[in-house]
């Protein structure tokens, strides 16, 4: 059992240590999370807790009391050590400072010196260990005192100095520019670096008495903590990965992937190893805090900086060994010159392996990485994912000049802000380009750039960063033409039509003009599709936009709503003849025949006009009075245009009322059945009628069907009426069966939008019928020739359920249709209802009565009865007697009447036939003829 548990245990325990961070998680502080993730501290023997901070002190006061052994501080480091505490900084992470100063942008050249008198936001007040220093020293340089602009206590808020409480903000160069770009905020961003202040980033230290009680165990966690940030800087969206998973969603993705592309100048991963700082740089900063009064001229920090080579202070102990070889020169001599051997011996080897380790790193870089001369545009160094993206090799890209690859269109954008950049004014800059490929092809980057010190080289260089997102354009692109263009036509669609139409609003508001909108709905465009298909229809379409774009100039917009209505905006209009003008050209050029296949469709427009400012003022009313107008012309016999009026508006405000009125009409009971009966021509006896609906208004009397129906269509009550009528007509159908006639019809009419309709309404039609113990053949369905064209398979159901529920169908208004008959055998049709265009005009040997001759042959041949509309002359009722008609109906026999007087012409009509036949009865029989 004891051997076991010795196996069981571990190797080693490992150092448990603390780390804590200045503020909370992000990807400011990778390298840690990646050393974690990576077993980087475990395989040095460490177990490391990461404490997140709620304030920059945080790591000071954690480290100096003991409840952490390491922090990450800025440059005011320094001020904590001249101060008398013991702190070390063991690496320094950010080569320069993300600290910069927002302002909000105004409409001049951008200017630092707009701060003053203003409110700004720069460090905390109360915080020792803020960034207030260097924006301070940045701006005092600048000839700008604290004392000239007022400071307020930091919230580390952005909505602060976007929603102006104030005017300028510290922020960090890695962070809040990408709040401020998502928000659409215009700033300015001024960095101390373009003054000549350059302070060190964050920095890791520890305190005197770790290094003294743990020298190992320092060392230790400084080399894993920069192999960290080695591989964080190396693999950028894994980290931002880690970091959502399972330390902070604070931030998205996105955002943390803009720290990760910021940071990259700042860390400098590919020219400077992680963790090298550089004593002149730190005497630099120790200068500034001089010149602000906070530190003495040349103080001495001794002690500060942490020597990785052996885990102690260096100066301290070189100052012992050049004391001792004071004393013993000859021997100290030969030490010295040893030591300077194997230290120069030791600092070749860590360049040469550092050289191939940010060779490599700069080699395999998920991004493109190139070094260019600022001056001539030369290529210096590039890495191999930048060769793949701009798609050539070493010896093209060396021989070409980063302008040479760029896109024409985008030259002169990137070379103003390259002067800025050679001049000093910006540290670098970051935009979206397009790179030219020898095939011809373009490749989308998104492209960081920041200068690099290059004085060893003669010219300024600079670091050029660049991803390909040529995908991610693409997709924004398609997205933006779906969203804004109507795929059939590529015309634009509504969202577009009424974007450009705002523009032109706002230019006529600012310039003075008018504009004319053109609302353009093309007449018999359903014939088409029923007719020809939707195919067919989508291109007849396509054409009708291309004749009415080639009908305006290129500055106007003509735009596709949906189905068959096209818009024009007719802009910097002065007289309205050439609106005429145009709009005569669109009816002229649509009228032409469509050639689609092997058919021809003719089709017209009835175009509604409206202007700006003279009809409306605003988008909304435009459109409306245009539409008004569109059905004033489409009411007017179509195949014309028509202006806006006011009166126009008043009929539409009429409809409205009307429509509202009728809600109503049926609860408040103001809807009747009207009845007009059916007459067999051979025997003048009435066994079928019409059923007719009428509404009698309150205050506006009998309203016309013509009238009140295509409203009740349009707002979707014909529903409930439709249902209405069939329950009332049902009920007079079984007394008339059981009264006058058993075979007793009555026709019911239906509407397009009740026939099409899918919510089983004849389920409830049989049930009905079946609750009054009535035959389906009581009642007949009238329907129109436009059903039957459009054979769809709802279409051919409907009449499949119909006719097996022994429904009978006619076939309303036959003559009128568009198409050819051959519905005529393929579907169950009953009864054909002659037109009373043709009657009305009927007379012998004239073509009218020839076309009904032709139509009652026909539907007899097919097995069809047929009724004749609008009869209201005896000869009108003898001709088509004479034709072989078998019913007919109009003012002759009846006009519509209420059910209640309808059965009393029932009624007569049963007396009547009753006494012909007691008359015929009493009749005297004749003699026998003699032989």
């Amino acid at each position: 059992m004891a051997l076991l548990a010795l196996m069981a245990a571990p190797a080693s325990a490992l150092d448990a240590v603390t780390l804590q961070l200045k503020h909370h998680h992000q990807f400011q502080f990778a390298g840690y999370y990646a050393a974690l993730e990576q077993g980087y501290y475990r395989e040095a023997g460490l177990d490391v807790r990461i404490l997140e901070g709620s304030d920059s002190n945080d790591p000071e006061r954690a480290v100096l009391g003991g409840q952490a052994n390491y922090g990450v501080g800025g440059s005011s480091l320094l001020l904590a050590r001249l101060a008398g505490k013991p702190v070390v900084v063991l690496g320094v992470v950010f080569q320069h400072s993300p600290y910069a100063l927002a302002i909000r942008q105004s409409g001049s050249e951008p200017d630092l010196r707009r701060i003053i008198g203003k409110r700004a936001m720069i460090g905390s007040l109360t915080d020792e260990m803020s960034n207030a220093d260097e924006l301070l020293a940045y701006l005092k340089q600048e000839g700008i005192p604290a004392s000239s602009f007022q400071r307020v206590e930091h919230s580390f808020n952005p909505d602060d100095l976007v929603a102006g409480k104030v005017d300028a903000m510290s922020i960090y160069t890695t962070n809040e520019p990408d709040i401020f770009d998502r928000l659409g905020f215009p700033y300015d961003v001024y960095t101390p670096r373009t003054a000549g202040i350059d302070f060190y980033g964050d920095n890791l230290f520890t305190s005197e008495a770790e290094l003294a009680a743990h020298p190992q165990r320092v060392k230790a966690f400084r080399a894993a903590s920069m192999r960290g940030w080695q591989y964080a800087m190396s693999h950028q969206e894994e980290i931002a990965d880690l970091i959502l998973n399972k330390y902070s969603r604070r931030n998205d993705r996105q955002h943390l992937l803009y720290e990760a592309r910021q940071m990259v100048p700042l860390v400098q991963p590919v020219l400077v190893e992680i963790g090298y700082m550089n004593p002149e740089r730190w005497r630099h900063i120790a200068d500034v805090y001089a010149g602000l009064g906070m530190l003495p001229a040349h103080a001495s920090f001794d002690g500060f900086m942490y020597d990785p080579g052996n885990g102690r202070t260096p100066l301290r102990w070189l100052y012992r060994v050049l004391g001792a070889a004071a004393l013993l020169l000859v021997l100290g001599l030969a030490v010295h010159f040893s030591l300077l051997a194997r230290e120069r011996q030791r600092a070749e080897e860590t360049i040469r392996k550092g050289e191939l380790r940010f060779r490599t790193m700069f080699e395999r870089a998920p991004m493109g990485i190139a070094l260019i001369d600022s001056l001539t545009g030369r290529f210096s160094d590039i890495n191999p994912r930048y060769l793949e993206i701009a798609g050539r090799t070493q010896q093209e890209m060396v021989a070409s000049r980063w302008f040479d690859i760029s896109h024409p269109d985008d030259v002169v954008p990137e070379q103003l802000q390259m002067e800025q950049l050679n001049a000093g004014r910006i540290a670098g800059y970051k935009l979206s380009k397009r790179l030219l490929r020898p095939d011809g092809t373009v490749v989308w980057v998104d492209a960081s750039i920041v200068a690099v010190d290059t004085a060893d080289r003669g010219h300024p260089h600079h670091l050029c960063m660049i991803e390909d997102v040529t995908d991610k354009k693409e997709t924004e692109a398609l997205v933006w033409q779906q969203a804004n263009f109507d795929p059939l036509t590529q015309l634009p669609n509504r969202r577009m039509f009424h974007d450009r139409l705002a523009h032109a609003i706002l230019k006529c508001q600012r310039d003075g003009g008018r504009i004319a909108v053109l609302f353009i709905d093309l007449d018999h465009f359903k014939e088409v599709n029923d007719t020809l298909g939707h195919h067919q229809g989508d291109v007849l379409l396509v054409e009708a936009a291309q004749r009415i774009g080639a009908c305006v100039r290129k500055s106007d917009t003509v735009a596709r709503l949906g189905g068959d209505e096209f818009t024009v905006i007719l802009s910097g209009v002065d007289e309205g003849g050439r609106v005429d003008s145009i709009a005569q050209h669109v009816l002229d050029s649509l009228r032409a025949p469509f050639a689609l296949g092997e058919e021809q469709a003719f089709v017209s427009a009835s175009i509604g006009i409206t202007l700006y400012p003279d009809d409306a003022r605003d988008i909304d009313n435009l459109l409306k009075h245009a539409d008004q107008a569109m059905y004033a012309a489409k009411g007017g016999g179509r195949n014309r245009f028509s202006y806006f009026t006011p009166t126009l508006q008043v009929a539409a405000l009429n409809r409205m009322r009307l429509t509202n009125d009728l809600r109503g009409a049926l609860k408040g009971g103001q809807l009747a059945l009207y009845f007009q009966p059916i007459v067999h021509l051979r025997t003048g006896r009435i066994h079928k009628a019409e059923a007719l609906i009428r509404w009698t208004h309150p205050q506006r009397g009998m309203v016309s069907p013509l009238e009140f129906i295509p409203l009740a269509e349009s707002s979707g009550l014909i529903m409930e009426i439709g249902s209405w009528v069939l329950r009332e007509s049902v009920q007079w159908v079984r007394r008339w069966r059981r009264e006058h006639h058993p075979e007793f019809q009555v026709s019911v009419n239906q509407s397009p939008l009740e026939f099409q309709r899918d919510d089983g309404s004849y389920q409830a039609w049989l049930g009905e019928l079946q609750a009054l113990d009535l035959p389906g053949q009581s009642v007949v369905v009238e329907i129109t020739e436009g059903l039957l064209l459009d054979a769809n398979s709802a279409v051919s159901n409907k009449l499949l359920q119909l006719r097996d529920a022994g429904i009978q169908v006619a076939l309303d208004d036959f003559g009128t249709g568009y198409s050819s008959l051959s519905y005529l055998k393929k579907f169950d049709i009953d009864y054909l209802k002659i037109d009373r265009s043709f009657t009305r005009n009927l007379a012998p040997d004239s073509s009218d009565m020839a076309l009904s001759d032709a139509i009652i042959v026909m539907a007899h041949k097919l097995g069809l009865r047929v009724i004749a509309e609008g009869v209201e002359t005896a000869e009108q009722r003898d001709l088509l007697a004479a034709a072989g008609c078998d019913y007919g109906q109009g003012y002759l026999f009846a006009r519509p009447m209420p059910a209640e007087q309808f059965d009393a012409l029932l009624k007569a009509q049963a007396a009547q036939a009753a006494q012909a036949a007691q008359a015929v009865q009493a009749a005297p029989t004749a003699p026998a003829p003699t032989t």
